[in-house]
C-alpha cells in the first residue's frame, strides 16, 4: 500500500467551482467569487490572504446584478448613448 501522505497539504483549498465567468459589471468571477487579481494570485497568496479571500465571498454575491440583455442590450444601449 503506498502512502500519500506526501500529497497531503495543509493549506485552504481554492474555491473555484469550474464556471469561469467574469461578470462584465462587478468584474468577479461568478462562478467563485473572486477577483481576476485573486484567482491569478491564488498560487502565491498566504494562508491568512487565502483565508481573508474566503471569508468575503459570501458577500459579493450580492454584488452579482442581473444582466441587462447581454451583448444585444449592450449595443443598443450605446448606440442610445447610455453606456
Amino acid at each position: 500500500m503506498k502512502d500519500h501522505t506526501i500529497w497531503t497539504r495543509d493549506e485552504i483549498a481554492s474555491p473555484c467551482i469550474r464556471v469561469c465567468m467574469v461578470h462584465p459589471e462587478a468584474r468577479i468571477c461568478t462562478g467563485c467569487l473572486r477577483s481576476i487579481d485573486e484567482i491569478t494570485q491564488w498560487a502565491r497568496m498566504t494562508p491568512e490572504q487565502r483565508g481573508a479571500v474566503m471569508q468575503e465571498l459570501p458577500e459579493r454575491r450580492q454584488r452579482l446584478t442581473q444582466r441587462r440583455g447581454g451583448s444585444a442590450a449592450r449595443l443598443l444601449r450605446r448606440r442610445k448613448g447610455e453606456d
